[in-house]
């Protein structure tokens, strides 16, 4: 059929790793799932308040893409109706150093960062 390969689906970055990495954990839902967990592990419903403007679709998407790359981890409890927690890795939990880091980074840039957008807006 038109469109189809017999090569296999490449996992995102396969060819860099950085660049994989970077794909995965850059977008702002993961840093905020990331943060939401720094402290205890969480329910969905938790983090889906306590992070506040994103859908239930994209923090599925994002708690799955975590746990597939091994920041979190998923904990089913056989409960009536099943509970399910998330928690930080140790993986997860060494990466919010850095996590931090970019974060106070962006923080104290944040003014600089405005002023030069508006710069280039203007023209």
């Amino acid at each position: 059929m038109p469109g189809e390969t017999d090569e296999p689906k490449q996992q995102p970055g396969a060819g860099c790793p950085i660049r994989g990495v970077l794909d995965r954990i850059g977008d702002q839902w993961s840093l905020l799932t990331l943060e939401a967990l720094e402290h205890e592990k969480k329910r969905f419903n938790e983090l889906l308040r306590e992070i506040g403007d994103i859908s239930k679709q994209m923090l599925s998407k994002t708690l799955r893409h975590l746990e597939q790359d091994g920041f979190i981890s998923r904990t089913v409890y056989p409960e009536v109706p099943p509970r399910v927690e998330y928690e930080l890795t140790e993986m997860g939990r060494s990466f919010l150093i850095p996590m931090k880091a970019l974060i106070g980074w962006a923080d104290r840039n944040h003014p600089q960062i405005m002023s030069a957008r508006e710069r280039n807006e203007r023209g």
